[in-house]
């Protein structure tokens, strides 16, 4: 019997100016921001909402992490129905476990994992009821999820068999190699490929979805982030721009037009 998909359902940004990466994406994605005050002595936290719905959450990187050398950066969030199980079953298929499961008070339980060639992401089990799934193309939200990895027929396997993401066709990009797509549910969809020797590890990109490519890189550049590639158009039509932020942390770009 084939496993439910398990999709990224929630993004978080580890950053070192919480107040200035808060002014910097309502700009340029026009989200809405909103303090979270519900996890009784919980670090400052505030989400990300598209209208009524929270999409994502910024954060001060924690004192440990940043010791460790770690850059500020989103990571995602898969959703389990049981944190526990997903991590004693990723450790199994040959992941990683840096942060083992526990209780986030008034949100969930979560654990900070890592796939086999090391790029890392997390579980969370919510505590509230789902939300109701929206388009991928909706602005503001997350429309693609692109991992850069070492092996990528490994990791859409890992992936596939974890948490039921299926093939959603491949590409030959010529010397930069194979794009694997994949579809992770109805709205949630993403691509694997091997990373270019400039990207030194493993690690998960997330598109955020804009009305217009053109406009919206002048926002970044305007508020003090950098366009890393691109303009580009996709196959499909799209146009995409990866970028960094004032703080330095990656993140992309996707609108239907330039």
């Amino acid at each position: 019997m084939a496993k439910s998909p398990m999709p990224f359902f929630w993004y978080e940004l580890m950053t070192s100016d919480l107040d200035a990466a808060e002014a910097f994406y309502t700009k340029v994605v026009g989200w809405t921001a909103q303090p979270f005050d519900k996890a009784p002595g919980m670090p400052r936290y505030i989400v990300m909402n598209v209208g009524e719905r929270g999409v994502g959450g910024l954060m001060t990187m924690p004192e440990d992490v940043r010791k460790m050398g770690a850059p500020p950066a989103w990571l995602g969030y898969i959703h389990t129905n049981d944190v526990d199980a997903s991590t004693k079953s990723l450790k199994a298929a040959g992941g990683g476990v840096h942060c083992e499961p526990s209780d986030i008070p008034g949100v969930g339980r979560f654990a900070v994992v890592a796939d086999p060639q090391g790029a890392t992401f997390m579980f969370l089990q919510p505590n509230g009821p789902d939300q109701p799934v929206v388009p991928a193309s909706t602005p503001g939200h997350i429309g693609w999820h692109e991992l850069y990895t070492s092996d990528w027929k490994a990791a859409f396997d890992f992936y596939s068999g974890q948490f039921g993401w299926t093939n959603a066709g491949d590409f030959d990009m010529g010397p930069t190699g194979i794009y694997q797509t994949f579809t992770a549910g109805p709205e949630s969809g993403g691509g694997i490929m091997n990373k270019p020797a400039q990207i030194l590890v493993p690690v998960w990109q997330f598109y955020f979805n804009v009305t217009g490519i053109d406009a919206s890189a002048r926002r970044v550049t305007d508020n003090g982030g950098k366009i890393l590639m691109g303009p580009m158009e996709v196959p499909g039509g799209s146009w995409i721009v990866q970028c960094q932020d004032p703080q330095g942390a990656h993140f992309a770009l996707m609108a239907p037009v330039r």
